[in-house]
Formats: C-alpha cells, sequence, structure tokens
C-alpha cells in the first residue's frame, strides 16, 4: 500500500507556514533542511514540520493539499494545534 503525506512546515518564528504533499516524506523534510536560498522554504527557513497527515490514494492528497492551501492561517494554526500544541518538530516521528 502506498502512503501519501499532506505537510506543513513552519520557519523558527512562526511566521511563514508552507502546505506541501510528498509520497517521501523523510527525504523531501531532508530536501526542505537542506535547500539553498533560491527557493521559497529556502529563502524563509522554513524546515520546521509540524503537521502531517495520511492518505492512501495520491488523489486525496493533492485535493487536502489544496484545501489547505486555500485556508486562512487561523485555520491552520488551528490544525497544527489540534495534533502538536507545542509547535515541535516533528521529523524525528516521520
Amino acid at each position: 500500500m502506498d502512503v501519501h503525506y499532506v505537510y506543513i512546515l513552519t520557519n523558527k518564528n512562526h511566521t511563514v507556514l508552507y502546505v506541501g504533499r510528498t509520497k517521501q516524506l523523510k527525504t523531501r523534510i531532508s530536501q526542505h533542511k537542506n535547500n539553498s536560498l533560491k527557493t521559497f522554504t529556502g529563502k524563509y527557513n522554513v524546515d520546521k514540520l509540524v503537521y502531517f497527515e495520511t492518505t492512501k490514494y495520491v488523489n486525496n492528497s493533492i485535493k487536502r493539499e489544496r484545501q489547505i492551501k486555500k485556508w486562512n492561517r487561523e485555520w491552520k494554526i488551528n490544525l497544527i494545534n489540534g495534533l502538536n500544541p507545542d509547535w515541535k518538530d516533528l521529523t524525528e516521528y516521520i
């Protein structure tokens, strides 16, 4: 069974929220953490994994990513707080 991930990253001050999706979460988070300043996440040091969820099908992950991206900041914060109220880096749990 394939697993697809939808995730939210932030920077150390929690001022930027980035929503993404991937099939290989460990690899993708590693890429974000080693990013150059040429990308959005690199430019704003967005490399702290504060939320992730799994889906069984790629179409569901695409739909969910698009849904969360459209949400306002408060809704995204509430989603994060529901799973990770201390906003700890969840990288060690993947």
